[in-house]
């Protein structure tokens, strides 16, 4: 079906493809014109022209890990060719970075619709504050709705009235059940009692927010797991996934975080938010390829239908299309 599933009811996969489209035109201009300027004058590539390119590939913030692996793969490329023209570089480069990520250990969704072996499918949501974890559980909560799916959502983030408030107003918008016990309770008892709240209504997919935890704060990372081996006490084997929410405008924060999520909890699926407005949309790479842990959202806008499927290699091609 493309790089942009449709979702029932919302906008159709072309409506979405601009979207992005449009949207990575920042990350696509800064990115064409620096490997422009890196081969200008040059008939051939060689060692200058790919020093050039290292650098712009990681002032795009694909990574400086995910860079040498790139430029050691256009290396042996050059090598083996003997003679590879500047004019191809734009093709070598999409070829290469296809190739990287299709190498990668990681799953790709195909639909919105929850394992069909998991009922409730619980799924909790991680991230910093700030980088659009109730959103992005708002939108979840709408894909799976809008495909008949009977969804809970969980307001585990209890340190703040707005976060409860938030979801509250995202589960009235989306026509979900939503489960609180209010402020500064505790989260782990949330959850608990949200995915008895699933079971009880038979719900097929159960959503659990959580604090916007900082990063450097391993004490309160600690509480995730504590939140955790609740769900499965009332539930063998959940939650089925950990999601962690990223903001792509952070460009190598987002690494970082990454980094300090997934060494504290185990983060099996991340969701990439504001894909749509930066310069910086080389991150999606980097985190591919570097964490072999799949992105399975991108955020492509503020509306409710503005939720994608990401597939690593349509998102490659959709990069280079000029």
């Amino acid at each position: 079906m493309g790089f942009f599933k449709k979702l029932f009811g919302g906008k159709s996969k072309e409506e979405k493809k601009e979207q992005l489209d449009k949207g990575l035109e920042k990350t696509k201009s800064g990115f064409f014109d620096k490997i422009k300027k890196a081969v200008a004058g040059k008939s051939t590539v060689d060692v200058e022209v790919l020093d050039e390119v290292e650098q712009v590939l990681i002032a795009s913030d694909v990574g400086l890990d995910t860079t040498i692996k790139i430029i050691e793969r256009i290396e042996a490329r050059v090598a083996k060719d003997k003679y590879v023209n500047t004019s191809e570089l734009n093709e070598i480069l999409r070829d290469e970075i296809v190739q990287l990520l299709s190498e990668t250990n990681t799953e790709q969704l195909e639909d919105f619709a929850p394992p069909a072996d998991k009922k409730p499918y619980v799924l909790m949501v991680v991230g910093v504050n700030g980088v659009g974890k109730t959103t992005t559980i708002g939108k979840l909560a709408n894909a799976y709705t809008q495909r008949g799916h009977k969804v809970v959502i969980g307001a585990g983030d209890t340190y703040r009235a707005a976060a409860v408030d938030q979801l509250k107003i995202w589960s009235d918008r989306v026509g979900c059940d939503f489960f609180a016990k209010g402020m500064h309770t505790d989260p782990a008892a949330v959850a608990y009692e949200t995915v008895q709240h699933a079971i009880n209504n038979d719900c097929d997919v159960c959503i659990i927010d959580t604090a916007g935890r900082l990063h450097t704060k391993l004490n309160l990372m600690r509480e995730l797991t504590k939140i955790k081996n609740s769900t499965s006490k009332k539930m063998p084997g959940t939650p089925h996934d950990v999601m962690l929410v990223l903001d792509a405008t952070t460009g190598q924060n987002a690494i970082e975080q990454c980094k300090h999520f997934t060494a504290a909890t185990d983060v099996s699926c991340l969701a990439l938010t504001k894909l749509d407005g930066t310069a910086k949309g080389g991150v999606a790479i980097g985190i591919s390829d570097q964490f072999q842990i799949p992105i399975k959202f991108i955020g492509i806008g503020e509306g409710i239908d503005d939720l994608a499927i990401f597939n690593k290699r349509e998102f490659v091609e959709s990069f280079f299309e000029k």
